[in-house]
């Protein structure tokens, strides 16, 4: 319903912040990242939305960046997993990160987030698996992610798993292209 807000910053006492758009001041809660990139008070900022009607609340959540609000949607389909403890695992682990443990099936870097139990964290792997993985900030963000992308994609299609593609392609030189790096990533996975 409301996807984006611009407007003056009023207030920041984290996680809330309050935005007068208009003379309409909206409070939206955002994550620690987006918090910390925040300009300062009185100046101009826009924020990705998303709105959430509860029985007894209507709550605004701002992000950033599209892949801070991604991951959120993702993150709060799951069974047991709310908006809050949406917003704390994005303010404890920004999306690369949390993209990344995922496609790496690490639950030890989950269970670093507070209120993220062993079990909470593991139904997250399982069910983000696809999801939120490499395609969502795993890759780095030079210019050979495109052809880390790439090669990525090509050991997911030969039937590797992500765990196994993801430790060949961080064997790889930064600066390899696309066929020579899927040679070289099924040399090292053939060992």
């Amino acid at each position: 319903m409301i996807g984006k807000l611009t407007g003056t910053l009023l207030e920041k006492n984290p996680p809330e912040v309050l935005l007068d758009c208009h003379g309409v001041g909206y409070e939206v809660n955002v994550p620690m990242s987006t918090f910390y990139n925040l300009p300062s008070v009185g100046e101009r900022v826009s924020l990705l939305t998303q709105f959430i009607v509860r029985e007894d609340a209507q709550l605004l959540y701002g992000f950033g960046t599209v892949e801070e609000r991604q991951a959120f949607r993702e993150l709060i389909k799951i069974s047991g997993v709310g908006p809050r403890t949406a917003l704390s695992i994005l303010s404890g682990m920004g999306v690369g990160d949390l993209a990344q443990a995922i496609t790496l099936q690490e639950a030890g870097r989950l269970v670093k987030v507070p209120g993220i139990g062993k079990k909470t964290a593991e139904r997250l792997l399982l069910e983000l698996k696809g999801k939120l993985g490499a395609d969502m900030g795993g890759a780095p963000t030079h210019a050979a992610s495109d052809a880390q992308a790439d090669i990525l994609q090509a050991l997911l299609a030969l039937g590797y798993n992500d765990k196994e593609a993801a430790a060949a392609l961080k064997a790889l030189p930064a600066d390899v292209g696309v066929s020579d790096g899927i040679k070289l990533a099924l040399k090292s996975l053939a060992k």
